[in-house]
């Protein structure tokens, strides 16, 4: 596993996504990644599956300290009071003393940004949460973010894939030490199918899969994927021993305005 560096924290660069795990097999999968070599678990409240990650977590065997933990407010869950109130219970269901990252699972358009933040804040002061996050948030909602948040702001997800490239958010990411994490990278599982990616791939016996995921880890961002068995987990997982070009790297990104929307779309109400 590599790890990349930021505001004093290594965070591993390949993380294990859970918005499409329940019951018996969100168990089953974390704790098989886990003992594969993740060690970065994505939560969210709004997936209802804390409670199997945590029980994956306790029967891995492997030590909380070792696993890079994070979870993401219920978009109900953003007043003040909620909060403090939710993220006691996510830490209660997961098991765990504290979340490395709690962050904003997308921006809300009746709750202030402000109250929100002032709440994640004291919950970092009182040592239950170690960084604060947010999800889907644009340039401009980051630099917002960043203004009004009484902590720094260490890492923004969204999703991006070949299909989906906001290069203006990467590099402002870039220029304030903030990490953008890549979810959905593989566009909901179309990349598998991409020949062009494929015959890239060819060039080192890889997948599409694992040449979308690998320019996105050449580009220093963090990467979120899903995985629904041991095939998959191994898949993800063989990206570290192969390197793109600058042509290859260049030839990846296939910017579509239809796959963006849909992204967006999916982005909003679920990812």
């Amino acid at each position: 596993m590599e790890y990349v560096g930021v505001a004093g924290e290594r965070v591993p660069s390949l993380g294990l996504g859970t918005c499409e795990l329940t019951d018996h097999a969100c168990v089953r999968t974390v704790r098989r990644a886990l003992s594969m070599g993740f060690r970065h678990v994505d939560a969210a409240q709004a997936e209802g599956n804390e409670r199997e990650i945590g029980r994956a977590l306790a029967e891995s065997g492997v030590d909380r300290e070792e696993c890079f933990l994070t979870t993401k407010l219920r978009p109900a869950n953003l007043r003040y009071e909620d909060v403090h109130r939710s993220t006691r219970e996510s830490v209660e269901r997961l098991g765990v003393e504290y979340l490395d990252v709690l962050s904003i699972h997308r921006p809300s358009l009746t709750v202030p940004l402000s109250e929100t933040l002032r709440a994640m804040g004291e919950l970092r002061e009182e040592g239950l949460v170690r960084h604060l996050g947010v999800c889907n948030f644009t340039r401009g909602g980051l630099r917002r973010a960043r203004r009004l948040s009484p902590v720094p702001i260490l890492t923004d997800r969204v999703q991006y894939h070949p299909y989906s490239v906001h290069e203006e958010l990467l590099a402002y990411c870039r220029e304030t030490g903030v990490l953008l994490t890549a979810c959905c990278p593989l566009a909901n599982g179309r990349i598998a199918d991409d020949d062009r990616l494929a015959a890239i791939g060819d060039r080192y016996g890889k997948t599409a899969t694992q040449v979308a995921l690998r320019w996105l880890l050449q580009q220093g961002m963090v990467v979120v994927a899903t995985a629904e068995d041991e095939g998959q987990l191994a898949e993800n997982l063989a990206v570290f021993d192969f390197h793109l070009d600058e042509t290859e790297m260049a030839a990846v990104p296939e910017p579509s305005l239809v796959r963006t929307g849909a992204d967006w779309v999916r982005g909003r109400f679920w990812a």
